[in-house]
């Protein structure tokens, strides 16, 4: 089975990161940027750039591929989504000059739009009942209005500033997206595929969880599950020769502070808290 994945950029080392802590190892071939192997024999990684995976996914030359949802949706291409693996968020704005009259996406009706996103932009403005003519352009977006190319912009954008920088206010928000794994619909059934979407979904349901593990009296057991009730109740096991007993949890990250402080409270001693590589549930 192939992955592809992207080959430099932003998300590149955080796409990378992701499938070593999911277990899939890189083993050979990460400097050539065309393809690696991975410590399952049965999976190969892709580097390609991000506009391109999902063709590479569309075409059967990749049964999965991890880009974002901007490019499968510029592309057109009929994936399957699986998992939104919550990085490289963004978002496509309609944008104008700040001091102009546009404020509103009727008041382009007749206008140019200048975008890196002609497939995009296009269904925006139908689906809104809007006539523009979509000026498709390769970069320095932000420049088309005022240099009268163009009446707006739909640009991507993480936080304004190049935005703001430019003079140029948002109008209305386009899509938002982030980086996700899609594949195939030929493959989207694979059990193999199923078993690289749950080792990469692992990672991320464990990235917000801390495993907590204590001593306490076995009279106050009911006080230490109110205080945490886990995962459909926590771990309880009996030491032996003593009136204890050893209680395993999982908590929310944000609540480890004040969960200590009031498993303390009811007895517990022995505290002891941890991160986790990986949760199946």
């Amino acid at each position: 089975m192939r992955i592809a994945v992207p080959n430099k950029g932003r998300l590149h080392e955080p796409t990378i990161e992701l499938l070593e802590r999911a277990g899939l190892h890189i083993v050979d071939g990460a400097d050539r940027k065309l393809y690696a192997e991975t410590v399952d024999p049965d999976v190969t990684v892709l580097f390609a750039r991000t506009s391109d995976i999902p063709e590479y996914v569309r075409d059967g030359a990749a049964d999965l591929g991890i880009t974002g949802y901007d490019q499968v949706r510029e592309s057109g291409a009929d994936l399957v989504e699986l998992l939104d693996l919550g990085y490289g968020t963004c978002r496509i704005v309609l944008a104008a000059p700040e001091d102009g009259d546009i404020s509103t996406v009727s008041d382009l009706e007749g206008g140019t739009v200048a975008t890196e996103f002609p497939t995009i932009t296009a269904e925006f403005f139908e689906e809104r009942g809007v006539d523009v003519d979509v000026a498709e352009v390769s970069g320095a977006t932000e420049l088309t209005p005022h240099v009268d190319i163009a009446d707006g912009i739909v640009d991507i954008t993480s936080t304004g500033t190049t935005l703001r920088m430019n003079r140029l206010a948002v109008v209305e928000e386009v899509l938002t997206s982030s980086v996700r794994l899609f594949a195939s619909p030929e493959a989207a059934d694979d059990p193999k595929v199923d078993q690289v979407a749950t080792a990469l979904g692992s990672v991320l349901d464990a990235e917000d969880q801390r495993y907590l593990m204590l001593n306490a009296p076995e009279d106050r057991l009911d006080d230490i599950e109110d205080v945490i009730p886990g995962m459909g109740g926590p771990t309880v096991m009996d030491i032996a020769g003593t009136d204890q007993v050893a209680v395993h949890a999982v908590v929310e990250e944000d609540r480890v502070f004040e969960t200590i402080s009031e498993l303390k409270a009811v007895g517990a001693s022995d505290i002891l808290v941890t991160e986790i590589e990986r949760l199946v549930e």
